[in-house]
């Protein structure tokens, strides 16, 4: 960007085609005469450079006097620049991994591979978010602290199986409260946890009512969502005998239990029956949870006057020097 700071002054430029109308018609009147009886011999004379230089000092003259009135009037050369302030937001993602996560009603995958994907999605469509991520079955346990690392993030995410079955179990509590301790000493302008569980609540030593009061506490909002279709939904078991088979097991999740966290902590509770349906979820939570940016320009300017006052000044020394020296004429 380029401006004057003072360009009142340009007007001064008007005074350049006023002095180049004087010299026009004074021209010959400026000029010294010597009386001769005849030219005719001068005439044959070559025209020098010096002589043709003579003719245009006028109007490198008026080039300086332009020079020196456009430094007066302060050109600044001007760059645009951004400062941005984004208030982010801490995500603590709370993903059940108990076996009933095994089961295959979100086609053309199972629970813990269409959450796994679309938790993904998710995480890497944020922008300046700390996300964590915890898992949990008959107990809890951090598998990510908060990080902007998206890409260790969705590696460890890609690693997570089911717990073996000496682990099993719902422990929606301990998941919250987990949650709750990495996010308590967080600075963030807002702090969620996103909770997802295909079962009932039956492990772990803490109540998952007192968990989200705590929640509530420290300002989090906790967000659940039940997995699962309506009714029964089949369930992978390996028989050493017979191999591989499947079982039809009833889905039960505590939508009431869900409900009342979310609403405790001043979220919402979704219930997500197949693989479109759980994406459609996330990207509603995305929407609600909008990362907050501010966006400052300004522009920053350098001083051009030294650059054609000086230009000017030099020029100027230049012409008084040509014209004593090389440029000399007889009065």
């Amino acid at each position: 960007m380029f401006r004057f700071a003072n360009p009142e002054y340009l007007f001064l430029l008007l005074i350049i085609p006023l002095l180049a109308w004087y010299h026009w018609h004074r021209r010959h009147r400026l000029s010294g005469k010597i009386r001769y009886s005849t030219l005719r011999h001068m005439k044959k004379l070559p025209f020098t450079w010096r002589q043709r230089s003579r003719r245009y000092a006028f109007i490198f003259r008026l080039f300086i006097i332009t020079l020196i009135i456009l430094g007066i009037a302060r050109p600044q050369s001007g760059t645009q620049k951004q400062e941005i302030t984004t208030e982010g937001i801490d995500i603590m993602m709370v993903l059940d991994v108990s076996t009933s996560m095994l089961a295959e009603d979100f086609k053309p995958k199972n629970r813990i591979e269409a959450a796994k994907e679309v938790a993904k999605e998710f995480i890497l469509g944020r922008n300046n978010d700390r996300i964590g991520l915890v898992i949990f079955a008959g107990e809890a346990f951090i598998q990510c602290p908060l990080t902007l690392d998206y890409g260790v993030l969705t590696e460890l995410l890609e690693k997570i199986q089911v717990a073996p079955q000496e682990w099993d179990g719902t422990a929606i509590g301990s998941g919250i409260a987990t949650s709750v301790m990495r996010l308590r000493d967080s600075k963030a302008k807002s702090k969620v946890i996103i909770l997802l569980t295909d079962g009932r609540n039956n492990a772990g030593e803490i109540d998952p009512l007192t968990a989200a009061q705590v929640a509530e506490t420290y300002d989090m909002r906790v967000y659940t969502i039940g997995a699962g279709t309506r009714g029964s939904a089949l369930y992978p078991v390996d028989d050493p005998l017979f191999g591989r088979r499947y079982v039809s097991m009833a889905v039960e999740i505590d939508e009431n239990l869900l409900q009342r966290i979310a609403t405790q902590t001043g979220a919402k509770y979704f219930r997500a029956t197949d693989t479109e349906k759980l994406r459609q979820i996330y990207q509603e939570i995305n929407e609600m949870e909008k990362t907050k940016i501010q966006v400052k320009e300004f522009t920053k300017y350098k001083e051009l006057f030294v650059n054609y006052a000086g230009a000017g000044l030099f020029l100027l020394l230049l012409e008084i020097f040509l014209l004593n020296t090389v440029l000399r004429k007889l009065p």
